[in-house]
């Protein structure tokens, strides 16, 4: 699959390989998850994602989206959206966060960071099974859509394609599939 990935494709995923890893202020978590590969994906410029999420507003509040992301990890994946409906229902998740905290430390429901190593030496990257399942999508959205490669804006269309911790949190920024969609047919009709 990673053969019909496009330059700026394998440079998402090197990206979010350098996130997982705790570089460039990333997560450190030890897999690429979806949240990697979002903060990959805003790092871009000139390439078709690049120009829907700056289109979108995305790009402009990329720090907003960290934050976001870091707080749904911080809730074991619990979105805001997720949150506030159960707040509906009397929980207190920040509540609940802070309680597990208290017992088991700063972070405990965000995940172990664990590096994977063999004989001293880190093993590769590995990816969470949402992760991969976003690789995944963005073939089937190629192939879908006619494309004989996988470009940045597959990734990005797989992203928004399900419910997720990257859909939830571009959606509360206004990103939507739909949206995506829509910017890139208008992406398209203007490079062509």
């Amino acid at each position: 699959m990673f053969e019909r990935f496009t330059t700026s494709a394998r440079d998402v995923v090197r990206g979010a390989v350098k996130y997982a890893d705790g570089e460039g202020g990333g997560t450190g978590g030890g897999a690429v998850g979806e949240a990697e590969l979002l903060l990959a994906l805003l790092d871009r410029t000139g390439t078709p994602a690049a120009e829907v999420l700056t289109a979108l507003g995305a790009a402009g509040r990329r720090a907003a989206i960290e934050r976001d992301l870091a707080a749904v990890r911080r809730r074991g994946g619990i979105s805001a959206e997720d949150a506030k409906a159960l707040a509906g229902l009397g929980i207190d998740v920040e509540e609940v966060v802070a309680r597990v905290e208290g017992v088991h430390g700063a972070g405990a429901l965000a995940g172990p960071a664990v590096t994977p190593r063999r004989r001293g030496r880190p093993l590769r990257r590995p990816f969470t099974p949402e992760a991969k399942s976003v690789l995944e999508r963005s073939l089937r959205m190629s192939v879908g859509r006619g494309d004989k490669r996988i470009g940045d804006e597959h990734l990005l269309l797989a992203l928004t394609a399900r419910p997720g911790l990257a859909a939830h949190v571009l959606a509360d920024h206004g990103v939507t599939y739909i949206q995506v969609e829509q910017a890139l047919a208008t992406h398209r009709a203007k490079a062509g």
